[in-house]
């Protein structure tokens, strides 16, 4: 306390005439009006830069939030899209139809892209209802197959695998063929088996072929960078960009077909036959 008296006793002429400056300047903002208006648009302009920094603060820590709120609005949004996909055109009763797919979204938690066998690991498990051959993608195309699971964790294997071999065709022509992986670059995969007589340009869209029950069909893959004909010269091997950077995922949906393990006990039914 004693040391604040010193200072002010010190500093007493100048803390005098800040006084006094403050006195008639605020007087001389409340006589003239265009003082007034210039001081207040000042004032606002600091405050306005001081509540935009804060605010700017505010929105960066809260990116994690709202990046979950898109992943789940694109999850419920990819479930509708492929359910409406899997309907007839026919006009139905919305209450008298079975969802087929559910989708659930996820975050990777290890991505391998440089062996010839890769792998991602995710942070859904049994407990989720995940379980092995169901399909992974993300908003951009397909990312790989569920192969294990443990309670809370999932590894799924990716596209870029030798072991990969996936039901695709040709968006324009429905052309369809095995879609594989040469090991040679994780940004380019192999559509293999498609017949000669299939018209192809490069540039053209592929789609998954959903003839299986892992993927529902229509999904992006990539497109054709180029192509050549097989040793045989009766299919063409066909060279895709893939619309995902298998390099930098972090967020992926698992698709859940309901009508999976019915249609695998069926076919099992007829290949016995």
């Amino acid at each position: 306390m004693q040391q604040i008296f010193n200072f002010v006793i010190r500093n007493k002429t100048f803390l005098l005439f800040l006084l006094l400056f403050g006195i008639a300047l605020s007087l001389t903002i409340q006589s003239h009006s265009y003082h007034k208006s210039k001081f207040i648009n000042s004032a606002n302009s600091v405050t306005g830069g001081v509540y935009g920094t804060v605010n700017g603060i505010g929105q960066y820590f809260n990116l994690k939030t709202q990046n979950e709120i898109l992943v789940e609005e694109n999850q419920k949004l990819r479930e509708a899209l492929f359910n409406s996909a899997s309907i007839s055109k026919t006009k139905i009763d919305s209450t008298l139809i079975d969802k087929r797919f559910e989708v659930i979204s996820a975050e990777v938690f290890k991505n391998s892209y440089n062996l010839p066998n890769n792998h991602l690991t995710i942070n859904r498990g049994k407990r989720d209802s995940v379980a092995q051959d169901f399909g992974v993608i993300t908003s951009k195309g397909i990312v790989g197959i569920v192969d294990n699971t443990s309670k809370k964790y999932a590894t799924v294997l990716s596209i870029l695998s030798k072991n990969s071999r996936i039901n695709a065709k040709l968006k324009r022509s429905n052309q369809s063929g095995s879609l594989t992986w040469n090991t040679k670059s994780p940004y380019v995969v192999q559509l293999e088996d498609v017949s000669k007589f299939a018209k192809i340009s490069v540039g053209d869209t592929i789609v998954t072929g959903g003839k299986s029950a892992i993927f529902p069909k229509d999904i992006n893959i990539g497109t054709i960078k180029d192509f050549t004909t097989d040793v045989g010269g009766d299919t063409y091997v066909i060279n895709v960009d893939l619309f995902n950077n298998m390099t930098t995922l972090e967020h992926v949906y698992i698709i859940i077909n309901k009508d999976k393990k019915e249609l695998e006990q069926l076919e099992a039914q007829s290949n016995e036959q």
